[in-house]
């Protein structure tokens, strides 16, 4: 089960990424050499005006594959008018952009069907412990946290998220009581019995269901927290707070996807899928972030090189476009062989 849940969550979330571009593509009249799915060899596929559909045996990737796009059959004169270079620079980066556009708007089509069945959280104060730093600051149960070192919080997690990032450092608290703002500093404790830096609150999340429009406002506050917990996590990994066992490859999310489901499945099928949404939600916001970096061989990479193309008004040369991608690919390769066999390495650990 772990296997068949790991496949069809990579497997929608590389279709929409993937489907993003196709789409993109072809209503810039950029033609489509191949459309695929996974990894590796090939199990099945068809072809139709022009375009190759392939499923590939691996379940962790894809590709839409545009023609010219490595600029090689332009200069063997094999590319026609409809190939990737032929068309304007604001409909290639279109068509690259695509595809982490539609990993986010997934996201938010599973957020609305989270939010839907199963609600969200408001960050409201349940209680307070004694002796910690949210009750020498005078904050009660009830209060409503609005803000955290200036950034606005919407949702119950993200208390979480900034606590983590902020031990045993000042945090700069807004909260509502009774409609009326106040703000308070605190910095947070470590504690012995649990092993963490805590505020003092005995709970930070009520429940909250959706009502009428509430539903879009509150699927973009799911959408939002995970953008934030990605781009947050990527600046821990900068900035030395994360080490590589805070990282994850398939095999690490397969386990994960495989412990989640284990633990959801006493509490009967709609919560094993409510929760396997919630990781297909991150994960899809995770691959868009992932994406857009500015690293060659990603869809960021191809879009600096088209931004370069807007600003100066004529192309680097395809061949040396192409020798950074390679590398770039090289580099991700690589990486990918380290964050496997590190995920290896915990699993068996």
């Amino acid at each position: 089960m772990t296997i068949i849940f790991f496949i069809l969550i990579f497997g929608v979330i590389v279709l929409a990424h993937e489907f993003g571009h196709y789409l993109l593509a072809k209503v810039n009249g950029i033609h489509v050499v191949e459309f695929a799915i996974g990894m590796g060899p090939k199990i099945a596929g068809f072809h139709k005006n022009g375009t190759d559909y392939v499923i590939r045996l691996l379940p962790l990737g894809g590709a839409c594959m545009f023609e010219g796009e490595d600029g090689k059959g332009e200069e063997e004169g094999a590319c026609g008018e409809n190939s990737f270079n032929a068309a304007s620079v604001g409909a290639r980066i279109s068509s690259v952009v695509a595809g982490p556009l539609f990993n986010f708007i997934l996201a938010f089509l599973l957020a609305m069907f989270l939010v839907g069945l199963g609600g969200t959280d408001r960050p409201v104060i349940q209680g307070v412990m004694e002796g910690f730093p949210a009750q020498e600051a005078g904050m009660e149960a009830g209060d409503l946290v609005v803000r955290m070192n200036g950034e606005r919080i919407y949702v119950g997690r993200e208390v979480t998220l900034n606590t983590f990032r902020n031990q045993g450092e000042p945090i700069e608290i807004g909260y509502m009581r009774d409609g009326m703002y106040q703000e308070t500093t605190i910095v947070p404790q470590y504690d012995e019995a649990s092993g963490r830096y805590l505020i003092g609150w005995q709970g930070y999340m009520e429940y909250v269901e959706p009502t009428g429009l509430d539903l879009f406002k509150l699927s973009y506050y799911e959408v939002r927290y995970s953008l934030k917990a990605t781009i947050k996590s990527l600046g821990m990994l900068i900035e030395g707070k994360a080490t590589k066992d805070d990282v994850a490859g398939p095999v690490g999310i397969a386990q994960v996807i495989g412990e989640v489901a284990k633990e959801a499945s006493e509490y009967g099928p709609l919560v094993v899928m409510l929760n396997l949404c919630n990781i297909a939600l991150l994960l899809s916001v995770n691959l868009g972030v992932i994406n857009l970096l500015p690293f060659p061989a990603l869809d960021g990479g191809r879009l600096v090189f088209l931004l370069i193309e807007a600003i100066r008004g004529k192309p680097i040369p395809p061949e040396k476009e192409g020798m950074v991608h390679f590398a770039g690919f090289v580099a991700l390769m690589v990486l990918m062989v380290f964050v496997l066999y590190n995920d290896i390495v915990r699993l068996f650990a």
